[in-house]
This record gives C-alpha cells, structure tokens and sequence, in this order.
C-alpha cells in the first residue's frame, strides 16, 4: 500500500506542472501610450505567480508569463485590469511562451489606433506632468 501510495503522489507531482497554462494572453482596449503600458506591466507583475509581462500597444495584447506550477485567476485578472482603467475583451490560456507571442504579434498587422483624444489617465496619474487626457 505505501508502494501505491508514493507512486500516486508522485505521478501527481508529475502532472501538476502540466495542469497550468505557461501564459496567459489577453485582448485588452484602452491601452494607448507608453504609460499605459508601463502600468499595466507594474499592476501584473505584484501576482506573485508573475513571471514576465508583455504589452503590446500596437495589437491591443497583454501577456502573463507565469511562474511554473503557479496561476492568476480570471477574475483577479479582470479586476487587476479594469481597476486600472482598462477594459478586459478575452482571455486565453496557452503554453506559447512571451517569446514566441512578442514573435508573433511583429509579424501581425497592427489594429487601428485608438483615439488619443478620448485617453485620460484617472487618479493619481493624472496629477503627475503630462499624463492628464491625450489632446
């Protein structure tokens, strides 16, 4: 039985790192300037399970390279980006590492840009100089 036993846990400690995605992509809107970027990459790197973070202005993409084994759930992540003024589209799951996204997207077509004129950066941001509304 204790033979069993540690053949279980260990095929168990064999699957788990399978389990969990390697990077999580998402479609977000609002990004705009290079301090939204920057931002962003500051509220997701405080998840502990973060190990990279990648932005993409151009294609309205942000990736989250996470630590082995580990996860951020949807829900904090939904929070975490519309907390920081930006609106969630979609999120997936991948094993894609952050290289090969970053990869990718140079070789996509850029979406069309946002309307700067429409950007403000709310709060505390927006006290500091330069960083009210776009016009």
């Amino acid at each position: 039985m204790k033979i069993f036993k540690a053949l279980f846990f260990a095929a168990l400690i064999g699957i788990a790192p399978g389990v969990f995605a390697k990077t999580i992509e998402m479609d977000v809107n609002g990004l705009v300037c290079a301090f939204c970027a920057q931002g962003i990459e500051k509220t997701l790197k405080e998840f502990p399970a973060t190990s990279h973070v990648f932005v993409s202005l151009e294609h309205r993409i942000v990736a989250v390279e996470l630590k082995g084994g580990q996860d951020i759930d949807d829900a904090a992540l939904k929070k975490a980006i519309t907390d920081a003024g930006y609106k969630l589209v979609t999120i997936r799951r991948t094993d894609e590492p952050i290289s090969a996204i970053r990869a990718r997207v140079s070789n996509e077509k850029a979406q069309p840009k946002a309307d700067p004129a429409k950007h403000h950066h709310d709060g505390a941001m927006q006290d500091m100089p330069g960083m009210g509304t776009h016009e």
